[in-house]
C-alpha cells in the first residue's frame, strides 16, 4: 500500500495541511517542524507527486482572486461578488480559470501570499482592497509577480491598482442636490479612517464650497456604517432647529436606517426632506419611495481589472495606477 500525506503528517506528528505548506516550501513553517517533516518522510521513503509538483511551478492558465472571507463578508462587503464576476468575465475570454483564496485564516503575516509566490501556483493575482498591506505589496514588488489590486491601496507604492473615483461620486451627489434646490444639507458617512466614505465625503463637501454653501460641522456624522447609527443620525438630524432640508447617505445601510427615521418623524419625500444615498446594490431596491442613488458599476470595475491583469502578463512591466469606472447618477422619488 502506497504511503501518502496523511502518513507523513501522522508521523511527524502534524497536520497535512504543514506537510503539505513544508513540500512547497512555505517561509511561514518553523525550522523544528520542518525539520520534523522531512526527516518523516525520508523514515517513510514518502514519494510526493512529482507532477502534481511541477505543475505548480509552470503556467497554470489560472488567476488568483485574493481577499478576506470571513463570516458575514457578503453584508460587510456585498459588492465583492459583482467584483469577482466582472474579473472572470474578462480573464476567462483569455483562457484562464480563477481561484478564490481566502487570507482570513492566516496564521502568519502574509502566509498566503508567500505560499502562492513561492510555488508559483498561479500566473498572477487579483487581490481585493481589503487584502492588501504594505507587507504584501513588498512580497509582490520585490518578486515582480503580476498582479492588480481592487481598489486604491491607501498608501503610496509601485503596485499596479485599479479603482473607481470615490470623490467624483461625491461631487456629482451635491451638484445633483443642488441643480434641484436643495442646499441645507447634512452628510452621514462612515467611520472617519474609512477611505471610501472619506473620498465621497470629501467630494461632496468640496463641491458644496465651490457652490457657495457651507456644510456646518454639526451637519457632518460619523457612524460605523449600521443600520441603527444611520437612524440614530437621522433622528438627531430631524431634531435640530436648524434641520437641513436634505440628507445624503454614505451608503445602503445607512440609507435604510435614515428612511426609517424619515418616515418615523411623518415627513414626506421630497416634499419636507430630500434624500440621496450611494450604490444602488444591495438594499436600495427595497427601499420605498425609491432613493435617488449614485451607483458605482462595480461589475465593470472588476472587468477592468481582469482586462487589465491579461495586459500585465502580456507586459510584465506595464504600471496601471488608474481610476476607471464612472458613477452615475439614477434619479429617485426622493430628490
Amino acid at each position: 500500500m502506497p504511503i501518502t500525506i496523511t502518513d507523513v503528517a501522522k508521523e511527524a506528528g502534524v497536520s497535512t495541511s504543514t506537510v503539505s505548506k513544508v513540500l512547497n516550501n512555505w517561509t511561514t513553517i518553523s525550522p523544528a517542524t520542518t525539520k520534523r517533516v522531512h526527516q518523516a518522510i525520508e523514515k517513510l521513503n514518502y514519494i510526493p507527486n512529482a507532477r502534481a509538483v511541477s505543475f505548480a511551478r509552470q503556467s497554470t492558465k489560472n488567476i488568483v482572486f485574493l481577499t478576506y472571507l470571513e463570516k458575514d463578508s457578503a453584508y460587510v462587503n456585498p459588492h465583492m461578488f459583482d467584483i469577482m464576476c466582472g474579473a472572470y468575465s474578462e480573464i476567462s475570454k483569455n483562457g484562464f480559470t480563477m481561484t478564490l483564496q481566502d487570507v482570513s485564516k492566516d496564521t502568519a503575516k502574509g502566509e498566503t501570499i508567500s505560499y502562492l509566490l513561492s510555488t508559483k501556483s498561479c500566473d498572477g493575482l487579483i487581490i481585493h482592497g481589503s487584502a492588501i498591506s504594505p507587507h504584501i505589496a513588498e512580497a509582490i514588488i520585490k518578486q515582480n509577480f503580476p498582479h492588480i489590486i481592487i481598489g486604491h491601496p491607501g498608501f503610496e507604492s509601485r503596485l499596479c491598482w485599479v479603482d473607481t473615483n470615490h470623490a467624483l461620486a461625491g461631487q456629482l451627489a451635491a451638484q445633483h442636490m443642488i441643480e434641484h434646490g436643495y442646499s441645507s444639507l447634512a452628510f452621514i458617512g462612515g467611520q472617519k479612517t474609512d477611505e471610501l466614505s472619506f473620498q465621497r465625503q470629501k467630494g461632496f463637501l468640496g463641491t458644496m464650497y465651490q457652490y457657495g454653501y457651507q456644510v456646518p460641522e454639526d451637519k457632518v456624522i460619523y457612524t460605523t456604517s449600521t443600520v441603527d447609527e444611520g437612524f440614530e443620525a437621522t433622528k438627531h438630524l430631524l431634531s435640530q432647529p436648524n434641520r437641513p432640508r436634505g440628507i445624503v447617505c454614505e451608503n445602503n445601510t445607512l440609507a435604510i436606517g435614515s428612511m426609517k427615521a424619515i418616515e418615523q418623524a411623518g415627513l414626506s419625500l421630497p416634499d419636507d426632506i430630500a434624500f440621496l444615498t450611494f450604490d444602488a446594490y444591495p438594499y436600495s431596491n427595497i427601499i420605498d419611495p425609491k432613493p435617488t442613488v449614485i451607483d458605482i458599476d462595480v461589475f465593470d470595475m472588476g472587468a477592468q481589472a481582469g482586462s487589465m491583469m491579461i495586459r500585465k502578463l502580456e507586459n510584465p512591466s506595464l504600471l496601471v495606477q488608474s481610476f476607471t469606472t464612472i458613477p452615475v447618477i439614477h434619479s429617485g422619488q426622493t430628490t
